[in-house]
């Protein structure tokens, strides 16, 4: 298995497919960040305002900078200038995180890309929940209102949920749901951990860039920190279908080649 492990992680060219997965994550977000801004009722841009909040510890000018696009004003400016085609646009464009993500799940485990018939409708699917799940990062960490001492088993459950759907989701159900958990098993705990050291580390290194080099520095140190992220995610797939396809856990996970 550790000779498996290894060659899949050298050969597998991970760290640019996770750099590559950050570079179309962020080209999806910022749009999508805009689109909402633009023509999602109050209640929703507050909500998401939160969620960011709570997912980045953002404080200081970051979070004014965050607030600033979500504010009444700014919405009506953005929906005047961006209008429906171009949130439209906007959300189809997104869809190019959908198929970067897909070919992460599809490489980890070796599979060749689906046709595009049969996973366009997926590539959507998958970005509405994942925006419904950023949505929702206020009050799962806040385990809906119990603490954090429920938020934090709950955001790891959850985590780990989401990432076992999204593998089975674009992988077009090729593989079964039983084999794809080491991988989001690992994906969560890669989740929780980092969404830990975000609130710790991310609020002064958003508005220390901020201060130093102003909107730029904002967007690089994002950026930094989803390639991170999105790295982290393409090493737990990748780990977790080796691990599912080698002794012992293929015996029991149905993977077993004999």
């Amino acid at each position: 298995m550790l000779t498996e492990l290894t060659s899949r992680l050298v050969s597998g060219n991970l760290l640019d497919a996770g750099t590559r997965l950050a570079a179309q994550a962020f080209l999806a977000a910022v749009p999508l960040l805009f689109a909402l801004a633009a023509f999602a009722p109050l209640a929703v841009r507050d909500q998401l305002g939160e969620s960011l909040r709570v997912m980045f510890g953002l404080s200081g000018a970051s979070d004014q900078q965050v607030q600033k696009v979500l504010d009444q004003t700014t919405s009506e400016e953005v929906r005047e200038t961006t209008g429906i085609v171009g949130a439209v646009v906007a959300l189809v464009s997104a869809t190019s995180f959908s198929r970067a993500m897909a070919r992460v799940c599809e490489r980890a485990w070796g599979l060749p890309k689906a046709g595009t018939r049969i996973a366009a409708w997926r590539w959507a699917v998958w970005l509405l929940a994942l925006v419904v799940v950023v949505f929702l990062q206020a009050p799962i960490r806040d385990g809906f209102g119990a603490g954090g001492w429920l938020g934090l088993p709950l955001y790891f459950l959850v985590s780990t949920g989401v990432w076992l759907w999204t593998q089975h989701l674009l992988l077009a159900k090729r593989v079964a749901w039983l084999p794809l958990l080491p991988g989001a098993v690992l994906a969560g705990t890669a989740s929780t951990v980092l969404g830990i050291t975000a609130r710790l580390y991310m609020p002064g290194a958003l508005n220390r860039a901020l201060g130093e080099y102003g909107s730029l520095g904002l967007v690089l140190t994002m950026l930094s920190w989803l390639i991170v992220v999105c790295a982290a995610i393409t090493f737990a797939f990748t780990i977790g279908a080796v691990l599912a396809q080698e002794p012992p856990l293929d015996r029991y996970l149905g993977t077993d080649r004999e």
